[in-house]
């Protein structure tokens, strides 16, 4: 069996690891390992391809870890409007009870608001910001 077939048989189980797993690393990897079938064709020594496989394959690695990290972190979900719909509508905070927390009416059905620590409550128009459970938490437009 040539090299390049055995180089090509690796790329395409890395690819169906990666497909079972849910990560990108080992999609990554089989770059690396198809880079090192290329060379294969194109008549390089065993030593070159594993170089190839390994420079390609954990530099791809190495590119992908530098731009996640670059990247800002994600919002838990809660707060992430993405994930979460109801983060950023508007409600209207007629009163706030004395427990920080005030009922409103938010798509058609009552809620419990409530601001953010060390946030004075006012009345008057808000923005959602977040929902943990079944608790609205507001900040003030």
């Amino acid at each position: 069996m040539e090299l390049s077939t055995v180089w090509w048989l690796i790329a395409g189980a890395a690819i169906v690891l990666e497909l079972m797993s849910g990560t990108v690393y080992l999609l990554l990897l089989g770059v690396g390992f198809a880079a090192a079938a290329i060379s294969a064709h194109l008549g390089a020594g065993l030593t070159t391809q594993l170089v190839v496989a390994a420079v390609i394959g954990v530099g791809a690695v190495l590119a992908w870890y530098v731009i996640r990290k670059r990247r800002p972190p994600e919002l838990p979900a809660q707060a992430n409007a993405d994930v979460n719909l109801d983060v950023g509508g508007s409600v209207q905070v007629d009163a706030w009870n004395s427990d920080g927390t005030a009922s409103v009416r938010y798509r058609g059905a009552q809620w419990t608001a409530m601001h953010r620590p060390g946030v004075t409550p006012t009345t008057g128009m808000h923005r959602v910001s977040e929902v943990i459970g079944s608790r609205l938490v507001v900040d003030k437009i």
